[in-house]
């Protein structure tokens, strides 16, 4: 008789035992769905800040391009450039997407699994109905020992009571199977969050990646900027200087760097006709004069 007491409270027990590792596991992945959605916070701020950067590189790449207008090469590459990154962040933006909606199948699918659950707790309801309408007893295990001691006192009904316990120990084993089975998917869904986190810690990492290469491009921008305001400065004393000794009168004043340019070559050229003609004309005299001498 002592075996049969303890068949009937290792399934009750059992139940309850699960039915607490089941709430711990329901707490597991609240706390990890949070931590998720904290990281998702994160990245929205970041994907924000990449915008507003995006903002500023094309206002830089304006003013580059106002000082840099006869290079047109150069601002090709600089606009091409802008496009490569705009378009890296519909990529990013799609693939946050994409986590948002696996997010919510898992919130789904978590779902589903509540409501499971809440079949299995059949078993603790009617143990409590039956302890509500028993005023003799206090607890759950005095119901069932109550419950053994009626069976060994009816041999009548041995036959129906080893029935109840096959079908108790076939859902005991329902039960540990089915237990198992959601372990199993958690465990698969502990996995998968883990994929998500790499992608993730992935794309921060490609975010700050492009922060820096943003960082080099507005420093050679300034330092051709500088190189630009350097040869202009240079070309337009030049210019000065060309234009003080600017015999027939002086040039007209200009501050069109191009144009300075243009009046400085084509002094240099003046000057160089000058030159030449000035040797042609040494060569000539110097010929006239040996000329002479030999006939003396």
């Amino acid at each position: 008789m002592p075996e049969r007491e303890d068949d009937h409270l290792t399934p009750a027990t059992r139940l309850l035992e699960k039915r607490r590792e089941m709430s711990e596991v329901e707490q597991a992945l609240a706390a990890q769905k949070e931590e998720f959605q904290m990281k998702m916070e994160s990245l929205q701020q970041r994907k924000e800040e990449l915008e507003r950067k995006e903002y500023q590189l094309k206002e830089s790449l304006l003013k580059f391009d106002k000082f840099l207008k006869e290079n047109d090469s150069k601002r090709a590459r600089a606009v091409k450039k802008a496009n490569d990154e705009k378009e890296l962040k519909k990529q990013k933006d799609k693939e946050i997407d994409k986590l948002r909606e696996e997010t919510s199948v898992y919130a789904k699918q978590r779902e589903k699994l509540q409501k499971k659950l809440d079949k299995q707790t059949i078993y603790q309801k009617y143990l409590d109905r039956t302890l509500e309408a028993a005023e003799d007893f206090s607890e759950i295990r005095e119901v069932i020992a109550r419950h053994d001691t009626l069976t060994a006192t009816h041999e009548d009904l041995l036959d129906r009571e080893q029935s109840n316990q096959e079908k108790v120990e076939k859902q005991k084993q329902d039960l540990m199977r089915y237990t198992e089975d959601k372990h199993n998917q958690i465990l698969s869904y502990n996995n998968q969050l883990s994929g998500l986190q790499t992608r993730l810690d992935k794309a921060q990492s490609e975010a700050v990646h492009w922060e820096s290469k943003w960082t080099h491009i507005k420093n050679t921008a300034a330092k051709k900027t500088l190189v630009l305001g350097r040869i202009k400065m240079a070309t337009h004393n030049l210019f000065l200087l060309v234009n003080k000794h600017q015999k027939g009168g002086q040039m007209e004043p200009t501050d069109d760097t191009n144009e300075q340019l243009n009046k400085i070559q084509t002094f240099i050229q003046d000057l160089s006709q000058i030159t030449t003609e000035i040797k042609r004309t040494e060569a000539a005299m110097g010929t006239t004069s040996v000329a002479g001498a030999s006939s003396q």
